[in-house]
């Protein structure tokens, strides 16, 4: 099977890190499925990926942060009728408080955002991949899966929990020659940083992300990676 009959699912695609995966695996001749939920982006990367790299990509309007957005995006994944290679969990939102003050509800929609997307996506595709027996899951973590920090809040919370997410997802499918990896990275230049006072040199790229994913599936299937931190050179912000 070449790349070209290989589909590489990407949630929350239409900038930083997300838009950055679908440039490299575009740039590799890999057909794209991505959603978000502004249309008007979706568009606008569209014709950007269109032009650049003379490739296919299929967006979907959908808000993965509610089971029925889930569920329609599934739907439009299978009415595709590629089989899934690739299936990058990466959808998120980022609220900073702390855990006493920050706003009521909060938790609830990092929760839903940064955890139930990627556990409701992946009950819808990954069982599939389960029974051709191949594929690789990446789960976009954060330093902040591995130790909580002051402001970060709720949002520790939620990726720690998508951190124990993928732990449980890797074991279950070892069996199944399907590949789970965790990606545990710290600042990146995205729009998340929007507003903040820092020298970009500070911050990762979002393509440096691209490219550890783009490298790490390219392994042999007998080797994962399983767990892939990291930072800014000058450490965390």
């Amino acid at each position: 099977m070449n790349n070209s009959e290989r589909l590489v699912v990407v949630t929350g695609g239409t900038r930083g890190i997300g838009k950055a995966i679908i440039e490299r695996f575009a740039e590799d001749g890999f057909p794209i499925a991505t959603c978000a939920r502004n249309e008007h982006d979706l568009t606008l990367l569209r014709e950007e990926i269109s032009k650049e790299y003379d490739q296919l990509i299929h967006t979907y309007a959908a808000d993965l942060s509610k089971k029925e957005g889930v569920k329609d995006f599934i739907e439009f994944i299978r009415m595709i009728g590629q089989p899934v290679e690739i299936l990058v969990n990466n959808t998120g939102v980022f609220i900073p408080g702390s855990v006493l003050e920050e706003e009521d509800g909060a938790l609830e929609k990092m929760i839903d955002t940064n955890l139930y997307s990627a556990y409701h996506v992946s009950r819808g595709i990954v069982p599939q991949m389960k029974k051709t027996k191949s594929g690789h899951v990446f789960n976009l973590c954060s330093v902040a899966s591995l130790k909580a920090y002051p402001n970060g809040g709720s949002y520790s919370i939620s990726k720690f929990a998508l951190y124990g997410f993928s732990q449980a997802l890797r074991e279950e499918l070892k069996e199944s020659d399907v590949r789970v990896t965790s990606i545990l990275a710290g600042a990146v230049k995205t729009p998340s940083w929007d507003g903040v006072e820092l020298p970009e040199e500070r911050f990762m790229k979002p393509s440096d992300i691209a490219e550890t994913i783009h490298a790490t599936y390219r392994l042999s299937e007998r080797t994962v990676i399983e767990d892939i931190v990291l930072r800014p050179q000058l450490g965390d912000i």
